[in-house]
């Protein structure tokens, strides 16, 4: 500090410890370095007297001199800042040169701070004192930052990555911690919810309207996808622009050529369906991609590759396909399922797309609209029919019945009549042919199971195929599927956006569990199906359970826990607490309620022995 005051040409440590040493008057040099730089206003030297009767100290008096003339001088320098005229720049700049000297000091460090944050472009200079300084570059304010930034990559990305681990490490809890129901789950908040986390505040506060930053964060988000294969750096992608979008940041917005298509990409998510119009919006977009203009198709897929993206596309075709069923269209006949199917498989191809460098769209199987997708629709068409001859069959074996009952009130005397040896083959052939009304679904679910081990889209279908059969508790097709998915699709236990889905939607529809059958063919054949489960699966199991252990018959629960009990001393933490607080709630629910009370005795119930009569 004294160092730059006497850079400055201001007397200041040094100069008073020379003074007093050379000096034979030490009193005399104390008072002339007083008078030589105190406050030279004739009209406040009487005064400084009294403010000694007073008690207040001279540096106390300074001081607050000191803060109103700074306060004053900041003010100015905003009001200049804020002038249009031309040569307020160069005002700022000539302070600048006089005050940036003192920048060290602490009570003078905002006035450079404010200098520097008002110039539109700070000298290379200042950005090299400030780079090397941490002290001073932790001072800086974001619009000073940005343009330090701007020449330092590596200090952005200082600044850049412990925010993008921690948006990851948020996503990844939220999967863990969130509740498991449908109404409340990882799906839930809206995306304008999801723009106010303060990962993504603080990085569009980083950015501003700094085009060049926004471009190198997409630059760290693309190479943290490549490396780690994590799809919530996708879902980040896509909150940035939008939450600059939010803010109204057209300066960043209108060169990223992404930018429509998310924005309505962004009001399907927020509707939970792509309907008609934006569908159609959407495949303007995708059409329009000009010859030389491909790579934009890297950026593209990372935003189909958003797990919010790719839930609503995938929930969109379960809506469709339902309706085209009712309406007798084939899936390669519906241009809506057609674009979904084409998006889709643009997301699932964005890691390939980025790590080759090969900018075009996948080839997609033709099978999945020609013959996949009819042989999903086929099952719920076939439940339905055997549903309508099940009951087509009780209605006539009522009828049979009643018909029969009338027959033995008539008179005695009349004989009946005798039936033809032909009448009654006739009339025992329905029995005889029961299972073979059925339609034979073997065909189709060895295709479904083929085509699942060879197409990773087949497989993504047929994971929210799933989810949409619980959501409508279709018990039946869930005992011929759930098998498969266990079977061709093992990877989807590894998919924690999946898994969480899957918890979320059984423990809505819990009553599904109460059959033994269906939790047979959950737990053994898809949740248990892998020999090892990883720390993040068996945490899901054990939420899972700890939300419908009361609807589970009691075999197969004891049979659950065993299979989740932790085996090794390298559990988490987390699995051996949640396996605790699991065990404790079933032993709670075993217990009865007054375990003080006896059965009653044979004599205080006087009727026990009575036999019931006999009905009429």
């Amino acid at each position: 500090m004294a160092k730059a005051l006497e850079d400055m040409g201001i007397a200041g440590k040094v100069f008073l410890q020379e003074a007093l040493t050379n000096t034979t008057d030490p009193l005399g040099a104390i008072e002339e370095f007083q008078q030589e730089n105190s406050i030279l206003l004739p009209s406040l030297q009487p005064a400084l007297p009294l403010l000694d009767l007073h008690g207040l100290k001279r540096i106390d008096f300074h001081q607050s001199v000191f803060e109103v003339l700074r306060d004053r001088l900041l003010s100015r320098i905003a009001e200049i800042s804020k002038d249009n005229q031309d040569d307020a720049a160069e005002k700022l700049e000539a302070i600048l040169e006089k005050s940036f000297p003192l920048i060290k000091i602490d009570s003078l460090l905002p006035v450079s701070m404010c200098l520097l944050k008002s110039l539109p472009k700070v000298t290379e200079k200042y950005i090299t004192a400030l780079t090397k300084d941490p002290q001073l570059y932790k001072a800086c304010p974001i619009e000073v930052k940005r343009q330090i930034w701007q020449k330092n990559q590596t200090m952005f990305g200082d600044e850049v990555l412990p925010l993008l681990t921690q948006y990851i490490k948020e996503k990844e809890d939220s999967l863990l911690t969130s509740e498991c129901v449908v109404a409340s789950n990882f799906f839930s908040p809206t995306p304008k919810v999801r723009r106010q986390a303060h990962v993504v505040k603080t990085l569009t506060d980083m950015i501003g309207k700094n085009i060049r930053l926004y471009d190198m964060v997409l630059q760290f988000l693309r190479t943290l996808f490549l490396k780690t294969h994590n799809v919530h750096y996708c879902s980040l992608r896509a909150e940035i622009l939008m939450a600059l979008h939010d803010l109204e940041v057209t300066e960043v917005c209108s060169v990223d050529p992404c930018y429509k298509f998310t924005w309505c990409l962004d009001a399907c998510i927020r509707e939970h369906y792509v309907d008609v119009k934006r569908a159609r919006e959407l495949q303007v977009f995708l059409d329009g991609v000009r010859k030389g203009h491909e790579q934009v198709l890297g950026d593209l897929s990372m935003i189909l590759c958003d797990p919010f993206a790719v839930n609503t596309m995938l929930w969109s075709v379960m809506k469709i396909l339902p309706d085209i069923t009712s309406k007798e269209i084939l899936p390669r006949d519906s241009t809506e399922l057609k674009l979904l199917i084409r998006m889709l498989a643009l997301g699932q191809s964005a890691w390939d797309i980025i790590k080759k460098q090969v900018f075009k769209e996948p080839k997609v199987d033709e099978e999945i609209s020609s013959k996949f997708l009819p042989c999903l629709m086929s099952l719920g068409v076939v439940e339905q029919i055997n549903m309508t001859r099940t009951k087509v069959k009780s209605l006539t074996k009522t009828e049979a019945e009643t018909t029969e009952a009338s027959k033995t009130t008539e008179p005695t005397n009349i004989k009946p009549k005798k039936k033809s040896s032909r009448a009654k083959k006739t009339t025992e052939e329905p029995s005889a042919s029961k299972n073979t009304d059925e339609v034979d679904l073997t065909p189709t679910l060895t295709f479904i199971t083929k085509f699942l081990m060879k197409d990773q889209l087949g497989r993504i279908l047929m994971m929210w195929f799933t989810l949409h059969l619980v959501k409508h508790k279709r018990k039946t097709q869930l005992l011929e599927v759930l098998p498969i998915l266990g079977k061709s699709c093992k990877e989807c236990l590894t998919d924690g956006v999946f898994v969480h889905t899957l918890v979320a939607h059984f423990t809505t529809y819990s009553d599904l569990l109460t059959d033994d059958n269906l939790c047979l063919h959950l737990f053994t054949k898809l949740l248990f199906s892998t020999k090892t489960m990883k720390d993040t699966q068996h945490r899901q199991m054990l939420r899972f359970v700890t939300g419908v252990y009361h609807k589970l018959p009691a075999t197969r629960l004891k049979t659950v826990m065993t299979k989740l009990e932790p085996k090794s001393t390298k559990a988490s933490e987390h699995v051996v607490q949640l396996h605790s607080t699991l065990k404790d709630k079933i032993n709670l629910m075993q217990v009865p309620a007054n375990p003080s009370e006896k059965p009653p005795s044979p004599k205080s119930q006087p009727l026990l022995g009575v036999p019931t009569p006999a009905p009429l």
